[in-house]
């Protein structure tokens, strides 16, 4: 079917129907950008049909940088021994954490590294401590890659890691780790990361046993758009799964480009340099748009600011995004690989928010609503100021 009549589809219908395979392939490679963010902000007020946008008081905490897999588009990882590996020790990350709490924040999502000196008890112990310590605090800890490392060092499996890490405390797994779920890619540039069906398998288990999750999906190692809508659609068919069992499954959706900046991965491979990796701005708000169009089963997608910027990210929320991330307050492994704006503050969020048309609403890490004070109104008169930035489509 030709794009225009796919398009058409979506944009007089009144109930949400599923697109196929092919239709979002022929829409990725032939359908324009505007008309396309047309049509998803469309779908995206049939899943939310409201004016608001959500966002996510919370902080980032890379526990270690310890790491086995070796990644290659990976800036943040140093490999056992190196002068420059480090982990937190349990104070530090409590002092973290009530950083996070002085300013009304919800959420820490902390990841790391494959660390094979780490055992169990000293995750097991963590959560413990932390999850006495910091009650109201939702604790999403340990990617999918991250617990079948745990798993490999104790003898368990992974299903028994997550069980045991849940009954100490844990509420959620990021969703890291997915990058792309096509073996082809996978191969190219995480050979030793396992293949996509490990990372699918870890969700799964973690959903089976009600941890809140969420899916990613990083794009611009070379991949082809087909293999862009495989992700998609491998993503599409576990959540089907899931919710057929009557659980919430994925709550979010949230893409980004891989971050070459200061990486030498685009260099590799016969003498290709990193500009021939990545994507770019008008890429990104493409995969935003087919994303919320084919993933009709997952209630949210994510705008990222920290990999594009809040100009790009604020397109995206005509692009079918309905949520703006989160403060973070500060993280450390896109910004190894040259990001330079890593945090944001509530006050950025909400004015970034209203700036695209929309009201924002603080939520938590299920997209429960919480009571959201007005940042705008408290904020000094300088600050009130355009903030200056260019946005680039590119």
């Amino acid at each position: 079917m030709a794009w225009t009549s796919i398009l058409h589809r979506v944009l007089s219908s009144n109930e949400i129907f599923r697109l196929s395979v092919a239709d979002c392939i022929e829409l990725y490679n032939e359908a324009p950008l505007h008309q396309l963010m047309e049509a998803a902000h469309h779908r995206r007020l049939q899943h939310n049909p409201n004016n608001e946008v959500t966002y996510l008081v919370d902080r980032n905490i890379n526990y270690t940088n310890v790491c086995t897999i070796n990644c290659q588009f990976c800036s943040f990882y140093r490999p056992p021994g190196h002068e420059e590996t480090y982990t937190q020790s349990y104070e530090e990350i409590h002092s973290r954490i009530e950083e996070l709490e002085a300013i009304g924040g919800s959420r820490i999502l902390m990841q790391g590294g494959v660390n094979p000196s780490l055992d169990f008890d000293w995750y097991l112990n963590l959560i413990t401590e932390l999850r006495a310590e910091h009650p109201t605090i939702d604790l999403d800890c340990f990617s999918p890659i991250e617990i079948e490392g745990i798993a490999e060092v104790t003898e368990l499996t992974t299903q028994e890691v997550l069980s045991q890490l849940k009954d100490a405390g844990m509420h959620g797994l990021p969703g890291g780790g997915a990058e792309m779920l096509v073996e082809t890619v996978r191969k190219d540039v995480s050979p030793k990361k396992g293949h996509p069906d490990n990372w699918l398998r870890v969700m799964k288990e973690a959903q089976l046993l009600g941890l809140t999750t969420s899916a990613t999906n990083v794009i611009g190692f070379g991949e082809t758009n087909s293999d862009r809508v495989q992700h998609l659609h491998r993503i599409r068919e576990q959540q089907d799964e899931i919710l057929s069992k009557g659980l919430i499954g994925f709550t979010s959706f949230i893409a980004w480009p891989v971050q070459l900046e200061t990486n030498t991965f685009g260099k590799r491979n016969k003498g290709q340099n990193r500009f021939e990796r990545g994507a770019g701005s008008t890429e990104y708000l493409r995969h935003v748009a087919i994303s919320r169009l084919f993933l009709d089963n997952v209630p949210h997608i994510q705008a990222s600011w920290p990999t594009m910027g809040m100009g790009i990210a604020q397109m995206a929320l005509l692009a079918g995004a309905d949520d703006a991330g989160s403060t973070m307050m500060e993280e450390n492994v896109v910004s190894a690989s040259g990001t330079t704006k890593f945090s944001a503050t509530e006050y950025e969020l909400q004015l970034s928010i209203r700036r695209s048309g929309f009201v924002p609403f603080r939520r938590d890490s299920d997209y429960n609503r919480l009571e959201t004070p007005s940042a705008l109104d408290d904020a000094p008169e300088a600050a009130c100021q355009p903030p200056s930035q260019t946005v680039e489509l590119v």
